[in-house]
């Protein structure tokens, strides 16, 4: 064995470790991978609204036009850490382009960017 090889050796018992961290958190029913944001399509949507488990989208357009007056551009619902979250995007009468986070359970707004 050369001095290289054994630079190596860590590393190499470090990403196996990690590997089979994420095969045994997989083999339990839960994967870093699963944790992003889910995307809802509207059947779906309509579905949880109808059985009252997320709360209509209009009541969320109605409060990001009252504190953003502007123009809605686009609304999505995720399944995000572990709730349901409406993102809505929409362009301010002065040319900002804003995206609101808000939980669709609860109503509350979570959080406010502004895009690029």
């Amino acid at each position: 064995m050369n001095a290289t090889t054994d630079l190596y050796r860590p590393r190499r018992k470090a990403a196996l470790c990690g590997f089979l961290c994420l095969l045994a958190f997989g083999s339990l029913g839960w994967s870093p991978w699963l944790q992003a944001g889910r995307d809802i399509d509207q059947d779906e949507a309509l579905a949880l609204v109808e059985q009252g488990e997320v709360l209509p989208l209009q009541q969320f357009i109605d409060d990001a036009q009252q504190r953003f007056p502007g123009r809605l551009l686009e609304v999505e619902l995720e399944w995000d850490d572990g709730r349901y979250v409406y993102e809505l995007e929409l362009v301010t009468r002065a040319g900002i382009v804003l995206e609101l986070e808000y939980d669709a359970v609860t109503g509350k707004l979570l959080d406010v960017d502004e895009d690029d």
